[in-house]
């Protein structure tokens, strides 16, 4: 009888164990997810109404960019520097993202493609890699703190 309690309890322990690592997965799917969706989000507006306005609308209040070997601190620095960026197109897409398991955190990285006319007008393009930090907000919307 003894034996029979104990592997029940051993069954239901591995039932319940597997059973709340499938759902923490699916979490951290659905987090993923959402920042897949912010990243759309913001490259989409980037390309729809101008650098300045995306980085703005997806900058949190204590976000930081570095530009070169510039670092630039804060929502309202970012959009003054955005500020003459609008001429310029910026295209990207993450190749990788991840979430920490409390779903406050996230980050991703992949290619980016930078165009810009130069000063005889003849249009200049750098690509590269970024790596941009996500933070869920207050209001569970995901904001960059770091780009």
């Amino acid at each position: 009888m003894k034996k029979q309690f104990y592997l029940i309890m051993m069954l239901l322990s591995i039932g319940h164990s597997c059973k709340s690592t499938n759902s923490e997965e699916v979490k951290i799917d659905k987090w993923k997810q959402e920042i897949v969706d912010a990243e759309a989000a913001f490259a989409k507006m980037a390309n729809e109404y101008g650098m300045n306005k995306a980085f703005a609308a997806y900058a949190a209040n204590d976000a930081v960019l570095m530009r070169g070997n510039q670092i630039i601190s804060g929502r309202e620095a970012i959009v003054e520097f955005m500020q003459n960026q609008d001429s310029k197109e910026l295209a990207w897409k993450p190749e990788y993202i991840d979430v920490s398991n409390s779903g406050d955190l996230g980050y991703s990285y992949g290619y980016y493609t930078f165009a810009y006319p130069d000063s005889s007008g003849t249009s200049v393009e750098v690509k590269g890699v970024f790596h941009t930090v996500w933070k869920r907000q207050q209001d569970g919307n995901w904001k960059f703190v770091w780009d």
